[in-house]
């Protein structure tokens, strides 16, 4: 099985950070989003990874690399313009041949494992997809999904006025070759976009089957600023505490606090959960709880709370 790993997005509801960052390496916890996905994959037991990129490529593979860091062999695919998920499907048919595949949406973050997912669908040869679906307060936000009682999809719509359930899709799909057909044969929506619902939808109207599961556990689109920190909340309350850095006398060290090799704590409060990376100094600062501050920081005369620091900043 391969993957395919979308991280083209421009990232605009997260500006003014992304003018300067993509938005899947925005660090959660000091780790930049799209690692977290990666991550899931390898523990799936996935090692050929494509990954679509758009305008922030450059930043993108150099932060990835060939993948042999994970143990995995990374490809890049190119995708001009932000054309719809279906189009990365299109665009990437050489890649994945036909092999069933993950799709993965490089900014979203689970606490559920992936490679469950991946076993469920593995273990039914007779289906096309598999959607991975989560219940929301609002999901007209969504493309959302009608299901039957056998826990098979019946009807997709994206972004409903009128949503038909509260089943949200969640950025992670399951796919055999079968999509292939389908992301050929529909058209651009009103958006001008290949819309993934609508291809999973001809796949529907077919007779192929679709699988569901519901998710157990938190998701997170972290496309947006509220989410992002809740994102960085949630990942810091796995932390184990952990100082490996400098610590005087006069500071406080109160919780599960990371310190990173060569981080610098003087006459400072560290309240966890909270991380603080490598070469970073804290100075007649509080810390915390739920900070996540990068490498090469510096926090002087300066009290903090629930934020990311991106490395190299200066408070």
């Amino acid at each position: 099985m391969k993957a395919l790993v979308l991280a083209g997005g421009a990232g605009t509801r997260l500006r003014p950070i992304t003018h300067t960052s993509a938005k899947q390496l925005v660090p959660v916890a000091n780790k930049p989003i799209l690692f977290y996905g990666i991550e899931a994959l390898v523990d799936a037991g996935i090692t050929d990874i494509g990954v679509i990129v758009g305008d922030t490529r450059d930043e993108i593979m150099a932060a990835v690399g060939d993948g042999s860091r994970w143990g995995v062999r990374v490809e890049y695919i190119h995708q001009e313009a932000p054309l719809g998920l279906a189009h990365a499907v299109l665009i990437a048919r050489g890649f994945l041949g036909d092999e069933p595949f993950v799709m993965y949406l490089g900014d979203n973050m689970l606490e559920a494992r992936l490679r469950d997912f991946v076993e469920h669908f593995a273990a039914d040869p007779e289906a096309a997809a598999q959607l991975l679906l989560a219940r929301v307060p609002d999901p007209q936000r969504f493309g959302v999904a009608e299901v039957d009682d056998a826990g098979n999809a019946v009807r997709l719509v994206e972004k409903p006025d009128v949503p038909a359930s509260d089943l949200a899709l969640v950025g992670v799909y399951l796919f055999t070759a079968a999509v292939h057909e389908a992301v050929a044969s529909i058209r651009p929506s009103h958006r001008g976009e290949l819309e993934i619902t609508d291809a999973v939808q001809w796949l529907i109207d077919r007779g192929l089957r679709v699988r569901t599961k519901v998710l157990d556990g938190w998701w997170i689109d972290t496309g947006k600023l509220t989410p992002l920190l809740e994102a960085n909340r949630l990942i810091l309350e796995t932390l184990e505490a952990n100082v490996a850095g400098e610590v005087d006398e006069s500071s406080d060290i109160e919780g599960r606090v990371v310190i990173a090799p060569g981080a610098v704590v003087k006459n400072s409060t560290v309240r966890g959960p909270s991380i603080i990376g490598a070469r970073t100094r804290i100075v007649n600062s509080w810390v915390g709880p739920f900070s996540a501050v990068g490498d090469d920081c510096e926090v002087i005369d300066s009290e903090i709370e629930h934020s990311v620091v991106l490395e190299g900043s200066r408070i």
